[in-house]
Order: structure tokens, then sequence, then C-alpha cells
């Protein structure tokens, strides 16, 4: 749940990066701030979002602080409770659960509210999930949510974050 946006990767697998010096000046100074963290974040402000005839009641991380911290340290979410990481445009998104108690499912979601794909991400692990394409959101639910509801890549998730404003 910290996420960094391709941060735990590069810094795992050394992969070349042409933005590493806006890297070093933004982001490592963010994970040094995360990293520091004791406590969850309050709640966020929520929205409902739609899968099939689920209605998901979703905290929505918009900033780079909000999306830092994510789900760390919180010992319960409600059934259908999750957290919604909202981007200004689409890219590789990647997510690792340091710190993060409790074990959560993540579906990358493309700009309509299509699913690209969902990971299983195990609690207190670095380990990177990521999209399999360029994605504008990610949602986060307790693990096995999306799987025990039978919905899978390809499924479109409707809601106001997924309703183009003209």
């Amino acid at each position: 749940m910290t996420h960094l946006p391709l941060l735990p990767a590069v810094l795992r697998d050394r992969l070349y990066c042409p933005f590493r010096t806006l890297l070093s000046a933004v982001l490592l100074p963010l994970a040094a701030a995360v990293s520091a963290q004791t406590g969850p974040q309050p709640r966020l402000p929520t929205t409902d979002i739609t899968a099939g005839f689920h209605v998901i009641k979703a905290e929505l991380a918009v900033t780079p602080e909000q999306q830092a911290v994510g789900m760390m340290f919180r010992k319960q979410m409600g059934t259908n409770e999750g957290m919604l990481f909202v981007n200004a445009g689409s890219g590789a998104r990647c997510f690792w659960m340091r710190n993060t108690l409790l074990p959560l499912s993540i579906a990358f979601i493309g700009d309509d509210g299509t699913i690209v794909n969902i990971a299983e991400m195990a609690p207190q692990s670095d380990v990177s999930h990521c999209s399999a394409r360029p994605v504008r959101f990610a949602l986060e639910m307790n693990s096995g949510w999306f799987g025990k509801r039978g919905i899978e890549a390809g499924l479109r998730l409707q809601g106001r974050p997924f309703t183009k404003v003209p």
C-alpha cells in the first residue's frame, strides 16, 4: 500500500530511469517521511463505486502524501470498503505493502473504469505489484474480495472517478 509509483522497482532492481533526478529530489524525501509514519492516516473522503451489483465505499487517495501512506498501519477495513488511488494521468503504477498489516487485493484500472489486472498482496512486504499497462487508478480491497465475487480483468467499474467531465 505504501506506493511511490515505480520507486520500489527502481530501488530494488536498479533499473535505468530517465527521471532519476526527479525521483531523488521529490520521491526519496517523501519515502523518508513515510518511513517515519507510525500510525494510520485519518480516513479520507469517500466515493461510491459499483462493480456489477456490488457497491464499494472507496476512500480517495489523491495527493502524493495520501498515496504514500495508503493503508499503512490500519488493522481493519470493512467488507465493501477500499481505497482508490487517483492520478492525474495514466502511467505504470507499482504498489508494495511495507507497514501494511492487512493482506490486500489490488485492481489496476484504466481511465474508463475497466480493470486491467488484479494482484494479491501479502502484508508487510516490499514486493512490487505493477499494472500490466499504464493506468490512472488503483483500487485496494481486502484480500480475495475481487475473486470471491467473480470480478476479473475486463470488468468495467462505474462511479464518479471514471466519468469524463466535458
